[in-house]
C-alpha cells in the first residue's frame, strides 16, 4: 500500500504546525508549500521554521517546496493554511482534484461578506470541503501539547474523513456538520479578541475582559444564527473554546493588536509590530456590514470597527457601550 501524500499550503506558524501533526505518526509524506525559494532554503538548511516556530525540528517526512503545482500533483488531501485573502490565488489550482480540501483559515471577506466555507465553494465542490477550527495556538500544537479542535463538513461522514489524516493522538478532533457555525465562530472570535486586548491595553481588570468575552459570545451567536448556523456550535470548541483562548492567551495576535492600539499605536504600526496577519481587522469590517445588512445589533463588534477606522476613540466607545439602556440578559 502506497504512503499517503498530503499538501499543506502555507509555511507560516499554523501551516507548519499542522504539517507536524500530519507527519507525526510517520504514516504519510507531507508537502509544505512555502512562499518562495528563500523561505524553502531557510527551512531546509536548518530543518526548522525559525521565523515562526523556532526550536522545533521538522521530521524527514515533511518536504518543503515553493512549487505548488508539483506539491498537489498526486495528493490524497490538501490543507489550506494561508490567510483568507489569498484564496483566489490558490484555490483555482485545486478545483480539478477529487481529494478533500481542508481550510485552516478563519475570516469573513470584508467586501463580499462571504465565510471561509463559501470562499472555498467558489472553486471546490462542497463534497470536498472541510473546515478546521477551534482553540489551537500554533506553537502549542507544534510541540504536541494536547489540543481539541473541530472539523466541519456538509456531513459528519465527510468531516470524519477529513479528520482521519490528523492521527496524532494529542490532536483530538470533534466532527461537525455545521459549516456555517464553525466558519462564523472562527472568524468572529478574532474581533472580540481585539476588544479584550483593548481592555487589557487600557489597564482594565479581569471584569472587563470577562464582560467582553460573554457579551461577545452573545453577539457571535446572534450573527451566526442569522446566517444559518446553530447556537449549540457557538457553545463548543469552534465558538466559546476558541473565543476564550484568543481573548486571554498571550500568543493571540488579535489580542496583541488590541493591546497595541489601546496603548496608542496606529493599526498599521500594530500589525507591523506583530509581523503576521491580524484577521480580526478585516473581519470587524465584514461583521459591521453584515449587521447592517441583516438589521442586527452587534454593539461590541460594531464599536471595534468604528475604533479601527478612526470614527471614534476607544474611551468614548467604552462610555457609549456602558451607557446603553439596560435590558434582560
Amino acid at each position: 500500500m502506497s504512503r499517503q501524500q498530503v499538501c499543506v499550503l502555507g509555511a507560516g506558524s499554523w501551516g507548519t504546525a499542522l504539517a507536524l501533526v500530519l507527519a507525526r505518526s510517520g504514516a504519510r509524506d507531507v508537502w509544505l508549500v512555502a512562499r518562495d525559494d528563500e523561505q524553502v532554503n531557510a527551512i531546509e538548511s536548518s530543518r526548522e521554521n525559525r521565523h515562526y516556530l523556532p526550536g522545533i525540528t521538522l521530521p524527514d517526512n515533511i518536504r518543503i517546496t515553493a512549487d505548488t503545482g508539483s506539491a498537489i500533483e498526486h495528493i490524497d488531501a490538501c490543507v489550506y493554511a494561508l490567510p483568507c485573502i489569498a484564496v483566489d490565488d490558490y484555490l483555482p489550482l485545486l478545483a480539478g482534484g477529487d481529494y478533500p480540501v481542508i481550510a485552516a483559515c478563519k475570516g469573513l471577506h470584508p467586501e463580499t461578506l462571504i465565510r471561509s466555507d463559501e470562499m472555498l465553494a467558489k472553486y471546490i465542490d462542497r463534497s470536498r470541503i472541510a473546515l478546521l477550527s477551534g482553540p489551537s495556538f500554533a506553537a502549542e500544537v507544534a510541540k504536541g501539547q494536547p489540543t481539541a479542535i473541530t472539523m466541519a463538513a456538509e456531513t459528519l461522514v465527510l468531516a470524519a474523513t477529513a479528520a482521519s489524516y490528523f492521527d496524532d493522538t494529542n490532536f483530538r478532533i470533534y466532527p461537525s456538520d455545521d459549516l456555517v457555525g464553525v466558519a462564523m465562530g472562527g472568524a468572529l472570535k478574532n474581533v472580540i479578541a481585539i476588544a479584550a486586548g483593548m481592555a487589557d491595553g487600557l489597564g482594565f481588570g479581569h471584569n472587563s475582559v470577562a464582560a467582553a468575552v460573554t457579551r461577545g459570545l452573545s453577539e457571535m451567536a446572534r450573527l451566526s444564527v442569522a446566517c444559518g448556523g446553530s447556537t449549540e456550535t457557538m457553545m463548543g470548541l469552534s465558538g466559546l473554546g476558541d473565543l476564550v483562548l484568543t481573548c486571554t492567551g498571550e500568543l493571540s495576535r488579535n489580542r496583541q493588536f488590541g493591546i497595541a492600539v489601546a496603548k496608542g499605536s496606529s493599526c498599521s504600526a500594530a500589525i507591523e509590530e506583530i509581523g503576521q496577519v491580524v484577521e480580526g481587522v478585516r473581519t470587524a469590517k465584514a461583521a459591521n456590514q453584515l449587521a447592517e445588512k441583516l438589521n442586527i445589533e452587534l454593539p461590541l463588534m460594531q464599536s471595534i470597527h468604528r475604533i479601527l477606522i478612526g470614527e471614534i476613540e476607544i474611551k468614548e466607545a467604552v462610555a457609549q457601550l456602558m451607557a446603553r439602556p439596560e435590558r434582560p440578559e
